[in-house]
């Protein structure tokens, strides 16, 4: 009884429902005849624990890319890749994603002196880094796309792979995308001297042998602008190598193994030669045999808004030996293969994000009840949800378009037509799923209501990750330009492309009644964008720029629509796949043409956007000028 009289004062301090609880005894549905005090004997907040959502085998939880890998792959090899990508599966949620969080909660740092006052700038990162690596390896993560199992199918393989791996990386699929986008030069040039051992290193599955490649190329001057930003300089030495002095402002996975970076060569003169001309590809072996560096001072990490799991520096390169692998000048024209790779991947990992945090937040509307019912109960909540799977659809759908092209092009069994396409949907898909990871995963953090905002729940991080994904390769503004020199270089044949794909996709829902709607809404979109572009070939070039944003934006939904709808009218499609199609086809398709009627692109919007943006105080004394 002494205990009793103890506990008691500690208990009734609460509120009236807790001194209720203990007088009736009734905790959490139970009814006990005398009163259970030990229940609060610990905490003066309840027994009740939220059940965390749990993640389960992302391959295995994902119909739309069973479905798509059943539909679209010959039978000989769709059992071995589903194979593949459940055992897979498997890894990801029994080691691979505490292995991700551990990359998160220790990030890399910096020792720039040993103890001995030695100028040693290591990069120190966690065990759980460097066992990606050994695991990227083995996974073929990077090998799976050279070594060609399976043939023109080997890019979805491999990206099919990334995909349901991109979110529990912690971030090691930054160091593969570079990594790959280098095997892919290489393999452009041809193998020969210290590039075959690289290529070999690079797309092996032995993890003492894999190497990881970096790409050194923006400086304090631009990023994007590498032609104009470009300083270092690339001095030739007597044996036919070259040695680079310069400082990279930004350089990520700076712990890699080897990386390719441009640099300028001099003029008979000695003074570097400027303009895209003047740059050169260079090939360069970051550490010696001892591990240091070689010519190489890391000035300091970078203090990133996410991504934090990776090491990203500013290096002064100080003498740093390297080989010239381009032809002079032609730096720039050779990244090319290196931007499709890595833009690629860029999209692989904002469709992933967005999937993951459906695949969380559906798990989690199972087990959080509220309001009398489970979160999946209610309609809007679930309606919300829908909106952002049809988005994820979409985007699933095109990044496998552009995997498919990138891998029939390097079988050698791509049309011109296919090319074209693979050249321009590349930015397209970039820049619109970048946008969209970013919208549909703080989205996604809302289903988890408060939990979505801490930081221990490990769900924050996945909306600081998705930012880098609409900057990186290129901003969404830089690739719209992109899209435009792909559209202008080509005399119209990539449109043409463009046009007779999306034909070809609707004649798959030719008789299908439920689809005719979405079919109708694409052929309006696809007729709208044609009279945009035949108006806007009379015009100034600025009028294009202008539109270069809304163009892109209209290029991507209207293709996503064609895909949708080709998904849907599978003979195996389920009613899902039609809803799918209908959500997406329902929206502005051509925003190009509608904000064209509306004005935006007139000779005068530029002037208003500038005096809107640049507006000042009425106080201030000497308002903005427009030139």
């Amino acid at each position: 009884m002494a205990v009793r009289i103890l506990i008691l004062p500690r208990l009734v301090v609460g509120t009236h429902i807790t001194s209720r609880l203990l007088s009736t005894g009734h905790v959490q549905g139970r009814t006990e005849s005398r009163p259970e005090l030990g229940v609060f004997s610990r905490s003066s907040v309840g027994t009740f624990f939220q059940e965390r959502p749990l993640l389960k085998n992302p391959f295995l939880e994902d119909a739309l890319l069973q479905k798509y890998l059943s539909r679209n792959l010959p039978p000989q090899i769709l059992g071995s890749i589903r194979a593949d990508l459940a055992q897979f599966g498997e890894r990801i949620v029994k080691e691979l994603d505490i292995l991700g969080q551990q990359c998160e909660d220790s990030p890399p740092r910096l020792q720039h002196y040993d103890a001995w006052g030695c100028r040693v700038d290591r990069i120190l990162t966690c065990p759980a880094w460097a066992h990606m690596k050994k695991i990227s390896a083995q996974e073929g993560l990077v090998a799976a796309g050279y070594e060609r199992t399976y043939g023109e199918w080997s890019r979805v393989f491999q990206m099919s792979k990334l995909y349901i791996y991109s979110p529990s990386a912690g971030l090691y699929t930054c160091p593969l995308a570079m990594t790959d986008g280098a095997a892919k030069v290489i393999e452009s040039f041809g193998m020969s001297g210290p590039l075959e051992n690289a290529f070999q290193r690079l797309t092996c599955r032995d993890p003492q042998r894999f190497w990881t490649s970096g790409q050194w190329m923006t400086e304090r001057k631009g990023g994007s602008d590498v032609a104009n930003g470009t300083e270092t300089v690339a001095i030739p030495q007597a044996d036919g190598t070259y040695k680079l002095y310069g400082f990279k402002w930004f350089t990520s996975a700076t712990d890699a193994d080897m990386t390719l970076t441009l640099g300028r060569e001099l003029n008979a003169e000695g003074f570097p030669k400027q303009g895209s001309k003047g740059l050169s590809l260079f090939y360069a072996e970051v550490r010696d045999e001892q591990g240091n560096l070689k010519g190489i001072e890391v000035q300091r990490l970078k203090d990133k808004l996410g991504t934090r799991q990776v090491p990203t520096a500013e290096l002064l390169l100080d003498g740093l030996p390297a080989h010239r692998i381009s032809s002079e000048g032609r730096g720039v024209a050779s990244i090319s293969n290196m931007l499709t790779i890595t833009r690629i991947h860029n999209t692989v990992s904002a469709v992933a994000a967005m999937r993951r945090i459906i695949q969380l937040g559906r798990e989690y509307a199972a087990k959080r009840f509220v309001f009398g019912k489970f979160l999946r109960e209610h309609a809007l909540h679930v309606q919300t949800m829908a909106r952002m799977e049809v988005e994820t659809r979409g985007a699933f759908l095109l990044l496998m378009e552009v995997s498919r092209l990138l891998g029939r092009e390097e079988s050698g069994v791509a049309s011109e037509l296919e090319s074209h396409l693979l050249r321009l949907l590349t930015p397209v898909a970039k820049l619109y799923t970048g946008k969209q990871a970013v919208a549909v995963v703080s989205e996604g953090l809302e289903c988890f209501g408060g939990q979505g905002y801490m930081e221990d729940t490990g769900l924050p991080r996945m909306l600081r990750d998705a930012q880098v994904l609409s900057i990186w390769e290129g901003t969404t503004n830089v690739l719209s330009l992109d899209v435009l020199r792909c559209l202008a270089k080509s005399n119209g044949e990539v449109l043409e492309a463009f046009y007779l794909e999306i034909k070809i996709k609707l004649e798959a829902a030719s008789g299908k009644q439920a689809l005719a709607p979405s079919v109708m809404a694409v052929n309006c979109a696809l007729s709208k964008l044609g009279q945009f572009v035949q108006a806007a070939a009379s015009r100034a070039p600025s009028y294009l720029e202008l539109a270069a944003r809304d163009l892109s934006y209209s290029l991507a939904r209207i293709y996503m629509g064609a895909l949708l709808i080709e998904n849907a009218a599978w003979e195996r499609a389920s009613h899902s796949d039609v809803y799918a199609a209908t959500r997406w086809c329902q929206q502005d398709l051509c925003p190009v043409m509608s904000n064209k009627d509306s004005g935006w692109y007139n000779p005068e919007a530029p002037e208003d956007d500038a005096m809107l943006v640049y507006e000042v105080s009425p106080n201030h004394r000497q308002p903005m000028e427009v030139q």
